[in-house]
């Protein structure tokens, strides 16, 4: 397991709540990290959150979040909020969710002492593919965020010149469409 975990959870078949896969997808395609990090889109994990996080030093989780705000607002939580209330994440099949995950982790130990959540409040979390505008414009500000709290873990990270393809499949239409 990697020393610097990022995840990207939630359900790409529920509008915005694929905010965090989407933005998994879009790091992993466009920028190269140095030392020992990982980015996952980790879909809608559930009790293995905790598999994911255990024996890692850091975590960076990008998630769609009910919070209060308009539709598209970032907001960062770090380890100590999500403990204390713990924002809500958008959707219930995340359960149990960060929160539980952190302290399933602290009983047992072997988990990330620095956690932050990357969070934008969705649009809609209705049946669905694909983001809302609101949301898409709210990836670059959630990548500058993930990048920035890599910076502050020493974690280098170079933009391709080229990127990869994300492999954004969800928003892919088929031949009828």
């Amino acid at each position: 397991m990697a020393r610097v975990v990022v995840l990207g959870i939630g359900n790409v078949l529920n509008g915005d709540d694929g905010l965090g896969p989407y933005v998994a997808r879009t790091l992993q395609a466009g920028w190269d990290l140095d030392g020992d990090a990982e980015v996952l889109d980790a879909g809608t994990p559930g009790m293995d959150l905790v598999s994911m996080l255990h024996g890692t030093e850091a975590a960076i989780l990008v998630d769609a979040v009910r919070d209060r705000g308009a539709p598209g607002d970032v907001n960062r939580y770090d380890r100590q909020e999500i403990l204390a209330v713990g924002p809500k994440t958008a959707m219930s099949p995340h359960e149990p969710g960060i929160r539980e995950a952190l302290l399933t982790l602290d009983f047992r130990g072997g988990g990330p002492t620095d956690v932050v959540l990357l969070g934008a409040i969705p649009e809609s979390i209705d049946l669905g593919t694909g983001l809302s505008g609101t949301l898409r414009g709210a990836v670059p500000a959630l990548v500058e965020g993930v990048l920035a709290d890599l910076r502050r873990l020493g974690i280098g990270a170079r933009r391709l010149a080229t990127p990869r393809d994300p492999d954004i499949w969800w928003e892919r239409r088929g031949p009828r469409d």
